[in-house]
């Protein structure tokens, strides 16, 4: 009797199904594109909003100004937005490690920590989110900014936040999500698939690149279905808060 044959795995990368194994390099060959222009990029794309958001994200982790030692892990946080407003909102008590798997987005975080006088305080390390190069329970808080959808099985990053968390550890995810306006979600698809690879093209010379980014978002699983794979996880109290309708929405959970 002959063996059955199994499936290879496979995954989204935008709209196109690829191996598992694969999409990886294909991701990171995005952002070796796009690190230098990152920045900007976000400001026009979203109007600016993205700095609303990530404000929002912070706010609601609360780092502590004092007291015990608060280390957070941004995963995906290549060039340090996150860490930075941690670090500040803190005044500088939290300690905030950047793990992100792309070289050239971290070059950008280091010489931006530079310039902020922030390389103390923040420090950037190559990893892969699915197996991260820390012990467990190293941190009280672990950060990721629309990295998650990138990332080739979204399950394995989900354990390995759980596992790098002390107990009563902190988990925060902020990731477009599923517009929840019906006004506004034809604007959005009209917006996102013709304004924003234009840009990229105009801008940072790819709009193949920013086309992905596009249909990565639209890929990613709406907010209630992310929030159950964050509990089959073994996060608890699980919630979620959307942001501008629904483009975006930050989701929490905790490592009792």
């Amino acid at each position: 009797m002959m063996p059955l044959e199994t499936a290879a795995p496979r995954a989204s990368f935008g709209f196109r199904e690829v191996a598992v194994e694969a999409k990886q390099d294909l991701v990171d060959e995005v952002f070796h594109k796009v690190a230098r222009r990152y920045d900007l990029m976000n400001d026009l794309m979203s109007g600016g909003l993205h700095r609303v958001w990530k404000d929002a994200m912070v706010v609601w982790l609360n780092p502590p100004r004092s007291g015990a030692p608060y280390r957070v892990l941004d995963v995906a946080g290549g060039t340090g937005d996150i860490s930075f407003r941690i670090v500040e909102r803190s005044r500088g008590h939290a300690r905030a490690t950047v793990c992100d798997i792309n070289g050239s987005m971290l070059a950008v975080g280091r010489e931006r920590a530079e310039k902020r006088r922030l390389a103390e305080t923040v420090d950037f390390i190559e990893g892969n989110a699915e197996d991260l190069p820390f012990g467990g329970t190293s941190f009280e808080a672990y950060t990721i900014a629309f990295g998650i959808r990138n990332v080739p099985r979204i399950d394995r990053a989900l354990a390995e936040a759980y596992r790098v968390l002390k107990p009563g550890g902190r988990f925060l995810c902020l990731e477009f999500s599923t517009v929840d306006m019906p006004a506004l979600d034809r604007l959005y698809d009209l917006y996102s698939f013709r304004a924003i690879p234009a840009m990229g093209r105009l801008v940072a010379g790819d709009s193949e690149s920013y086309r992905y980014l596009v249909e990565s978002i639209r890929r990613f699983p709406h907010q209630e279905r992310f929030a159950q794979m964050i509990r089959d996880a073994g996060f608890a109290r699980v919630s979620y808060r959307n942001l501008s309708g629904g483009i975006a929405a930050i989701h929490s959970g905790w490592k009792l």
